[in-house]
């Protein structure tokens, strides 16, 4: 019995202020190509994955929106060069004078958000977390797959690929 690996990155904006989110909820999505049923075992595996993080779904005013998209077909995808995740949000305490933080901002963005690459890919998920009250794409997280979903297996290989999307996805939330 073979099982399937898939490799994950992710992207992140320096804006995000990851430390004061606490609340979730999705985006609607309504694409009629593919099934709902889909849709719930991401929603599933990212609703369990956030829960266990300490983040609470609210569906009134949530702090941030998760949206996702699987692709079916050939795809290219940009990369950046960032700090690592971990790293960057230990620096970024709530004590933090402001002033150097922007300015320490300024120089990192300068220096380390570039784009190295572009991967190409027969298929991929994507999970995307934006700031709710900014609006802004926050953290990205992609795994390329190509999904049969006519397989019987097509939803522990959706399981699969979003819990090793949102293993990058490693921000606690203090409620």
């Amino acid at each position: 019995m073979s099982q399937k690996d898939y490799v994950a990155e992710y992207d992140f904006a320096y804006t995000g202020n990851f430390k004061r989110y606490k609340t979730f909820n999705f985006v609607g999505n309504n694409d009629q190509n593919d099934s709902i049923v889909f849709y719930q075992t991401i929603e599933n595996t990212i609703t369990n994955r956030l829960g266990s993080q300490g983040f609470k779904k609210d569906e009134e005013k949530p702090d941030i929106l998760i949206n996702y998209a699987i692709f079916n077909d050939r795809v290219r995808y940009r990369g950046y060069d960032q700090p690592n995740f971990d790293y960057w949000l230990d620096r970024r305490s709530e004590a933090t004078d402001m002033e150097k933080l922007n300015e320490a901002e300024a120089r990192e963005r300068d220096e380390t958000y570039n784009s190295v690459r572009f991967l190409e890919n027969n298929g991929m998920l994507v999970v995307f977390v934006i700031d709710n009250k900014r609006g802004n794409t926050i953290w990205q997280g992609y795994a390329p797959a190509s999904f049969d979903f006519l397989s019987p297996e097509i939803h522990t290989d959706l399981t699969r690929a979003t819990y090793r999307v949102m293993d990058q996805f490693r921000v606690l939330s203090k409620r």
